[in-house]
């Protein structure tokens, strides 16, 4: 590499003069969830007067937005690989995109051109000595996007913590903005007393040493509070937030049993608050991979006992998931779990396990249902479900026919809907 200092004042501009040069009709990149470079997306909003379809392409925005706002659908149109908080209300009224893939999968799209990509906004850490920056929180399909674009603008903040694994040299970003704020934060979800009955329930499938993949949200943390008395637990997942912080520090989660990549926290992406931040920064046991590595059903599955815990809307009487939509509405997206789901299937002695709460709506609508709502994807097929966990048991599907797999179902239903579900399951011939 050369020598980055020679050129790097070159390279510094402020926000605006590194957005200036996106142009209208360009298709631009934006760093994942809470590693997104919140100056310059600041920055380029402001621009909207002056651009017209602009495409903004990411998964989780966990900032505001903007340009996903009414109003802006002339100088921006977003395109979701998943739907979130702040983009849902753009995409049902039809002023966003949504395109389905599988996470893994999407720096391929980049790669072979059919999302190629113009310019890439991205936040890293200050250069080391060699000049080699830091993805921080977030590598996923971001290093993958910035091997692509035609034009790589970073923001580099001191306050994004250098995690091992992945890097880029100075050499390969075109502009820099050195602006320092704080990360976004994913504060810790409240857990009721339902998620902690899928917790206990969950947590005891988990054997000893098993390597684990966690999602997000209260059920995932939940599961974290009733691993305590667990040894030598390991984390593969596609990314992890404060919880597991808490079972390493009580020396639950030591990784020194796994069987790919012993001794380190391999993740593609962190969301969570400062502590998780700080527990990863300069940590030499915590490395962040890109997605097609970390989410790679053939890796996940060079595991022994690879577990995977994931969240859905609803399972129906034949084991379909619906992880992604509320009836015709697209909720969220597939993200890593059929990644997951397969991978742990291919492991020795692993489990992939579903785990959703019995009902919705204050206990008004059944998540075990006899068919999914009409209009709604199928997320994890039949053939690939194996575990799914309720606060009233859990049951393995694997190998069990539609007959079984629905009293089993049944069986973890809320009692108020069990009758309802078996006289539905003998009118559509099931059982």
């Amino acid at each position: 590499m050369s020598n980055w200092r020679e050129n790097y004042q070159e390279r510094l501009v402020t926000p605006e003069q590194a957005v200036g040069q996106i142009k209208s009709g360009e298709r631009v990149v934006i760093g994942h969830a809470c590693g997104e470079p919140p100056s310059l997306i600041e920055a380029l909003v402001n621009r909207a007067p002056e651009l017209n379809s602009v495409e903004i392409v990411h998964m989780v925005a966990m900032g505001p937005a903007k340009y996903a706002q009414p109003g802006m659908e002339k100088s921006f149109r977003h395109n979701a690989l998943f739907v979130g908080s702040s983009t849902r209300k753009a995409f049902e009224e039809k002023r966003a995109d949504f395109t389905p893939c599988f996470f893994s999968e999407i720096p391929r799209l980049f790669k072979n051109n059919t999302l190629a990509v113009d310019v890439v906004l991205i936040q890293v850490t200050p250069p080391d000595e060699q000049g080699y920056c830091s993805f921080g929180i977030s590598v996923d399909y971001t290093q993958a996007a910035t091997e692509c674009a035609k034009l790589v603008i970073a923001q580099i903040n001191s306050r994004m913590p250098r995690t091992g694994g992945a890097k880029i040299h100075l050499d390969k970003i075109d502009l820099i903005v050195e602006k320092d704020e704080p990360l976004i934060e994913l504060k810790p979800p409240e857990i009721g007393e339902v998620e902690k009955a899928i917790g206990e329930n969950v947590a005891g499938l988990v054997p000893d040493g098993a390597t684990l993949q966690l999602g997000i949200g209260a059920i995932p943390d939940a599961v974290l509070l009733f691993l305590k008395g667990k040894k030598d637990l390991g984390i593969h997942s596609e990314m992890f937030s404060d919880g597991v912080v808490a079972l390493a520090e009580a020396g639950v989660i030591t990784n020194r049993k796994k069987t790919s990549n012993p001794g380190k926290f391999i993740a593609t992406f962190l969301m969570g608050t400062r502590k998780l931040y700080d527990f990863v920064n300069n940590n030499p046991n915590v490395e962040l991979h890109p997605v097609d590595y970390v989410n790679d059903p053939y890796v996940i599955g060079l595991h022994e006992s690879m577990i995977s815990i994931n969240s859905a809307l609803q399972v129906d009487l034949m084991g379909q998931v619906n992880a992604e939509m509320i009836g015709s509405k697209q909720f969220s997206a597939v993200g890593g779990q059929v990644d997951y789901v397969r991978g742990s299937s291919r492991s020795m002695n692993g489990k992939s396990i579903i785990a959703l709460p019995s009902t919705a709506a204050g206990g008004k609508i059944s998540r075990i249902t006899c068919e999914l709502d009409r209009g709604a994807a199928v997320t994890t097929s039949r053939n690939d479900v194996h575990y799914v966990v309720t606060e009233y048991g859990a049951v393995d599907l694997r190998g069990k026919s539609l007959r079984a797999r629905a009293e089993a179902l049944i069986g973890i239903a809320h009692p108020n809907f069990r009758s309802s579900l078996m006289a539905d399951a003998k009118e559509k011939g099931i059982l």
